[in-house]
């Protein structure tokens, strides 16, 4: 699918040139890492920015883009220190450029704006100063100067964020349907996505459900330890994770090991894939390992009581 639009500006040769020769390293290094069949790079030290040198280097950056897909370009920028704020703003500037955008294109600009607001702004950022004009200032070197407003056919975004808000289980979240429908209004979007206003409102939209998403798989992978540890505490070693496609008989300690790695696994993306709802499984069978194991206790506790009675002076 592709969609015909006309950039916001027409950068000039010099400007064009800049972008694709600071995207020259990043672009030859996805070559390698994800084996792409694509010729010698025709940007190098020589470059010059006629129209026809432009031309032939356009060429195989799009040669290269269309064998890049968007979870490969999310792997490569969140592992390699190439990633900095000017790469990330050329990558932007590349594909907003583009006279024709693909799906691929809205994709990957989609992430590239999350992406670049979450390394340009500050830590510590709270929900509430999280507002379109903080936002739209932010990825102003890259969209330039704007009075942030929400197209009214984005309204329902922020129905959306609310309802994720209130999420206290990563569970909750994915069932209630968040993300899908924030993926559904981009992909009918269509050219709309790449306006200004949409670009803000949409990363604005993006970078708030991340920041819930991590939270709350934070939560439940310490709630996961938490629960471990505490079963190993009442000498339980395994327990029964079919429901997470585990064995009957998982022991904790590979569990936490696992848990371990997810933490690094999920940092980079979040989705409704097998891997999360694997997560959300083995939390429920860790809190039914919990539960289980106190309603023993209360019923070992209970016979006891009975045997006493049963046993002591009758009156």
């Amino acid at each position: 699918m592709t969609t015909s639009t006309q950039p916001s500006f027409q950068p000039s040769s010099e400007e064009q040139g800049a972008t694709l020769s600071a995207l020259q390293p990043m672009y030859s290094a996805l070559v390698r890492e994800f084996v792409i069949e694509a010729s010698t790079c025709p940007v190098d030290e020589e470059f010059a920015t006629s129209p026809e040198s432009i031309e032939h280097a356009e060429a195989w950056f799009q040669q290269v883009d269309a064998q890049i897909q968007v979870h490969q370009l999310r792997q490569f920028l969140q592992t390699t220190p190439l990633a900095n704020e000017g790469v990330l703003r050329h990558l932007l500037l590349h594909h907003m450029h583009k006279a024709v955008k693909s799906t691929s294109d809205r994709d990957k600009t989609d992430f590239l704006l999350v992406q670049y607001f979450s390394l340009c702004a500050p830590s510590g950022l709270e929900d509430t100063d999280l507002d379109l004009d903080y936002v739209a200032q932010v990825l102003e070197p890259v969209l330039g100067p704007q009075q942030a407003t929400l197209p009214s056919w984005l309204t329902s975004l922020e129905t959306i964020m609310q309802s994720a808000a209130r999420c206290r289980r990563l569970s909750e979240l994915l069932h209630s349907g968040a993300l899908e429908q924030g993926r559904k209004l981009k992909t009918q979007s269509s050219a709309r996505y790449f306006e200004a206003s949409a670009m803000v409102a949409f990363a604005r939209f993006s970078f708030m459900i991340r920041r819930i998403f991590f939270r709350l798989m934070h939560d439940d992978l310490n709630a996961i330890q938490d629960g471990l540890r505490e079963l190993e505490r009442r000498g339980i070693s395994t327990i029964d994770c079919r429901r997470a496609q585990f064995s009957a008989e998982e022991p904790t300690g590979r569990l936490r090991m696992i848990c371990q790695s997810w933490k690094v696994m999920f940092h980079a993306e979040y989705s409704s894939g097998q891997p999360l709802r694997m997560l959300v499984d083995l939390r429920a069978a860790v809190d039914d390992a919990l539960q289980n194991g106190a309603s023993k206790n209360s019923l070992a506790a209970s016979a006891a009581a009975s045997a006493t009675s049963d046993d002591g002076p009758q009156e």
